[in-house]
């Protein structure tokens, strides 16, 4: 019993600049812990910049021999837009972009485009252009709802919309393609990035 009146004698008597420096390291750790549950790699305003020049491309591709490449300049633009925007939210946020979130999103993303630019090339080769749309929307919504995963809920939400317009487009008729294209590229992203950048930090 006297063992255990001289321990909370200690307790009591521990140096305030400790218990001071101990609640400061709370304090931190705390809110490194919120400012990761509430990161997202992605940029809502660089997801709104990549839904207006997909709306673009959308209006521009029918009135072209070539439509596809319409598509295709936009989707290497998207991804240069993305690239640039993720970087500059990261080191906005002080998040490392070779780990963490970011890192995180990368890997999980990466596969479905890789996979969508080499069935891309297969279905041009095979003359088989009306499931290019379906093919688009499947694989980058498989690729952010993979993503999302490690990020904010309204990206995996996002991937799911993406895959059901994915889906509509590879079995619907085949007219429909270039609206549903704009539907998605354009308009998901636009709502999505307003979104995110109104509750997510840009």
């Amino acid at each position: 019993m006297a063992m255990s009146r001289v321990d909370t004698a200690d307790d009591h008597d521990e140096p305030p600049a400790l218990q001071a420096r101990a609640l400061d390291d709370l304090r931190y750790i705390r809110q490194t812990m919120e400012n990761a549950s509430f990161f997202t790699a992605f940029s809502g305003w660089g997801l709104m910049l990549v839904g207006a020049s997909a709306i673009a491309a959308g209006w521009l591709a029918p009135r072209q021999p070539h439509s596809v490449k319409i598509w295709i300049a936009d989707a290497v633009f998207s991804l240069a837009i993305g690239a640039m925007t993720t970087t500059f939210k990261a080191r906005t946020a002080k998040q490392p972009l070779v780990s963490g979130p970011v890192r995180k999103f990368a890997l999980s993303f990466a596969p479905a485009i890789l996979v969508g630019a080499l069935l891309t090339l297969a279905l041009l080769r095979a003359g088989l252009l009306d499931l290019l749309p379906g093919a688009w929307l499947l694989l980058y919504g498989a690729g952010v709802a993979a993503g999302g995963a490690f990020s904010v809920r309204a990206i995996p939400v996002m991937g799911m919309c993406f895959l059901a317009l994915g889906a509509v487009a590879l079995f619907g008729p085949a007219a429909w393609g270039n609206g549903l294209l704009v539907a998605g590229f354009g308009g998901l992203h636009l709502i999505f990035g307003a979104l995110i950048a109104r509750r997510y930090g840009g």
